[in-house]
């Protein structure tokens, strides 16, 4: 492991980046978290995107909650990824919050799928449940783009997604639905409703939504770039 001083400002270069991250590999999250002064939580039921936000502050991230990548002048986006021992993913991955209206004359050239994965620092991190969070340790980071297979895939099931979505029948979506790509809600709570287009293209209310990674793309993904078994 290579000794840590916190980026103070963002990185200028993917070079930069991609270095930084590479720093923060055999490390664990309660090490990362002591260095820059922020405690850890006991679990991440109440805190999921703590570990997100924690190398967000190591890697010099910039963009907070604003709807660009993590590092805007990249265009770079950070996932972290939770993997078991054996280097597969354990769940699937937010990509971004699904638009149910005003979708006419959008495509998937121009998509905020696509913005958000053009181009992706993947961190695995240590993700099995009796591994205390504290003890957790950082993977070696890579970065990515779709290549021209992966692209199709997730166009594919982003324009099937969407035509659903456009055409009323956002309710009747599941996880099943997507090979890669798939729409599932996101919310806080039952509470959180937002607008969506109903069966007879009138105006209802539903659960927010979200795009996600299956397992078996990221899987795959982790799998071709670090030689694993699958």
């Amino acid at each position: 492991m290579l000794p840590l001083a916190p980026l103070l400002s963002p990185p200028t270069t993917e070079a930069q980046l991609l270095y930084q991250a590479q720093r923060l590999a055999g490390y664990t999250l309660g090490e990362l978290a002591a260095l820059a002064g922020l405690p850890v939580p006991l679990d991440l039921r109440r805190d999921k995107g703590w570990i997100g936000v924690l190398l967000e502050r190591w890697l010099g991230a910039s963009a907070g909650s604003k709807p660009e990548q993590d590092f805007a002048a990249l265009g770079v986006e950070l996932k972290t990824i939770p993997i078991d021992s054996l280097g597969r993913p354990l769940e699937t991955t937010f990509v971004c919050v699904a638009p149910l209206t005003g979708n006419s004359g959008v495509t998937w050239e121009s998509s905020h799928v696509r913005h958000k994965l053009r181009r992706v620092l993947w961190v695995p991190v240590e993700g099995e449940r009796q591994i205390p969070l504290a003890d957790r340790r950082v993977g070696t980071p890579l970065l990515w783009s779709p290549d021209e297979e992966e692209e199709r895939q997730l166009s594919q099931d982003w324009e099937e997604l969407m035509d659903m979505i456009v055409l009323g029948q956002v309710e009747r979506i599941t996880a099943r639905h997507g090979e890669v790509l798939q729409l599932r809600p996101k919310a806080a709570n039952s509470k959180a409703l937002t607008e969506a287009i109903g069966a007879r293209g009138e105006p209802i209310l539903t659960l927010p939504r979200g795009f996600y990674l299956k397992k078996n793309f990221t899987g795959a993904l982790l799998a071709r770039h670090f030689l694993l078994k699958t």
